[in-house]
């Protein structure tokens, strides 16, 4: 696994996340289509929050199950806290987000959201 580094675009958000970066999920959902996300999804353990907790808003939308974390500065969302389906805690992060990534170089797997 690789460490990556990530945040928002004013840096008040700054996070690390420890990963084997594959396939990524686009999906249709109307806010992440909306916001152009590119998701990643890693057991909450592998996370870790270096600054910015306090400049966090929270955003909550259809079943509420998903923290979608907006930077109160810049309104960036760089990163999501939420479940698997087997309800074991895990974190979204916005791969568009993550330090040094082309997300162009990536494999991206579409989600159809909308069905949800």
């Amino acid at each position: 696994m690789k460490t990556y580094t990530g945040g928002c675009h004013c840096g008040a958000v700054r996070y690390e996340v420890e990963t084997e970066l594959g396939p990524v999920m686009e999906c249709n959902c109307s806010h992440c289509s909306k916001k152009g996300f590119l998701l990643h999804f890693v057991p909450a353990g592998q996370f870790r929050l270096l600054s910015g907790e306090q400049n966090l808003t929270e955003y909550r939308f259809n079943t509420k199950r998903i923290a979608h974390l907006t930077c109160a500065t810049c309104g960036v969302e760089s990163f999501a806290r939420g479940q698997n389906r087997d309800g074991t805690p895990a974190v979204m992060v916005n791969v568009r987000c993550l330090d040094g990534v082309d997300p162009h170089a990536l494999t991206i797997r579409q989600f159809n959201g909308r069905s949800l």
